[in-house]
């Protein structure tokens, strides 16, 4: 018996075409995707992706919009924001 899909994951359906670069960033993307992520209502793990950049906590059923793959935004990006927002509250 073969191993399966037991390197290449969700991208073993892919077989041998699209490319080995390819196949590991699908396999990447689907799996950061499909993992569940902490609420920031109720701070339970249990945040799944309804669709692209939608986003519903299944135990307090809150809904909200993040990033397309996973739920989390950059830190860098809200830093930034709060610079530009000081210096016009400066100005």
């Amino acid at each position: 018996m073969s191993k399966g899909t037991e390197k290449v994951g969700s991208a073993g359906r892919f077989g041998t075409r699209y490319g080995v670069r390819a196949r590991k960033l699908i396999r990447d993307i689907e799996k950061t995707r499909k993992m569940s992520y902490e609420c920031p209502n109720c701070h339970h793990k249990s945040v799944k992706r309804l669709s692209s950049g939608i986003w519903l906590c299944r135990h307090c059923d809150t809904k909200f919009a993040a990033g397309s793959y996973s739920p989390t935004i950059k830190r860098i990006v809200t830093e930034e924001r709060k610079e530009t927002e000081e210096v016009a509250e400066n100005v």
